[in-house]
């Protein structure tokens, strides 16, 4: 044990950075799952068929084939294929925001869709173009709704960044894996990776049920006291009028 923490401290510039290459890959391959949902999930729901079929093409692709495969088709495969070579952060990042993104489109597709039909006919009624109906009525009562689901796959993409370790980035686990190899404490490299883990998805929570009562309060909704994972939803009352 002794031996461990000796190396660790030895180590820590490398897991220093190690966790840095963890936290870039969760921050910028969460803002292209989001991007990403909110293409899909609104395009899933278009009046055009050929975009209909584009959207739900792409989201049943990357959501019926294994992660480890897209990881590794995008590394090994696409510079045969294109002539271009990403670096594994990248491929780390392009991967998870196309697969995080295809769950994260049924997550708004199914937000935007439980907004009660009277919402669009009043903002019909209102003379709103459609952009204007779906940016101030419909999108705030459904962004509330989408929260909990996205804070789910938020923790669901950090934990999967240990997956980076297979294109031998310089993640976290390969920084905590070296440790391990140079020491051979199994238990004490993975119980810290573990709290870790833990300590990242807490954080991570904590600011998204932040963001939710942030989004709450615009609405006029009760903001009681957010308990840990929680994943309730709210009944939106903004009406096209303003709120109630």
């Amino acid at each position: 044990m002794s031996d461990f923490f000796s190396t660790f401290l030895d180590e820590l510039p490398q897991i220093r950075s190690g966790l840095w290459v963890t936290l870039e890959a969760t921050v910028l391959g969460s803002l292209l799952a989001l991007l990403l949902s909110f293409v899909l999930g609104l395009t899933a729901g278009s009046r055009l068929s050929p975009v209909r079929g584009v959207s739900r093409t792409v989201v049943e692709f990357f959501r019926g084939t294994s992660l480890y495969v897209q990881l590794f088709w995008f590394y090994y495969a696409m510079p045969q294929l294109t002539g271009y070579e990403l670096t594994p952060l990248l491929c780390g990042v392009v991967a998870f925001g196309l697969n995080f993104g295809a769950y994260g489109s049924e997550v708004v597709r199914g937000a935007v869709n439980s907004v009660p039909r009277a919402q669009y006919e009043a903002a019909v009624a209102l003379n709103m173009t459609p952009f204007h109906r779906m940016r101030k009525v419909i999108l705030p009562q459904a962004w509330v709704q989408m929260i909990p689901s996205f804070t789910n796959l938020l923790i669901q993409l950090l934990k999967a960044t240990p997956l980076l370790w297979l294109l031998s980035a310089a993640d976290l686990m390969t920084a905590i894996e070296h440790v391990r190899s140079l020491t051979g404490e199994s238990l004490s490299a993975y119980l810290l990776l573990l709290a870790v883990y833990f300590v990242l998805a807490y954080a991570l929570t904590l600011l998204m049920n932040l963001l939710e009562r942030t989004a709450k309060r615009r609405l006029g909704l009760h903001t009681g006291a957010a308990g840990l994972f929680r994943t309730r939803s709210a009944e939106p009352v903004t009406t096209a009028g303003g709120t109630r």
